[in-house]
């Protein structure tokens, strides 16, 4: 699935995949990746601005640490990004609605 396909989406993703816990960006790509049964495949150009901006945004915060001798950066919601998320879900739900009501309509 292409990005702009997407478009106005991925940060709620973004935010839902990280909900479990810290994960760092590889694994957020992987976790989409399997969320959506492997629809969606995101390239890391896509997906690390987005974690950036949601950083910058303050709901997302990240810590670097060292696995291996590799070097990664971990992210993890905020206070604000689970309000952030949750305002997304009810968002998500109620344009679903209306979608789902306008193309599953066959007046």
């Amino acid at each position: 699935m292409k990005a702009e396909t997407l478009r106005g989406n991925l940060e709620g993703m973004l935010l839902s995949v990280l909900e479990p816990g810290d994960l760092h960006g590889y694994a957020v790509i992987e976790e989409l990746k399997r969320r959506s049964r492997d629809t969606i495949n995101l390239p890391t150009g896509t997906v690390y601005p987005a974690l950036h901006r949601l950083e910058a945004a303050g709901l997302v915060s990240s810590e670097w640490s060292r696995t291996n001798g590799r070097r990664r950066r971990n992210y993890s919601l905020t206070a604000a990004g689970r309000r952030e998320l949750a305002a997304k879900r009810t968002a998500w739900q109620e344009v679903s609605s209306v979608i789902s009501g306008v193309l599953g309509s066959e007046t």
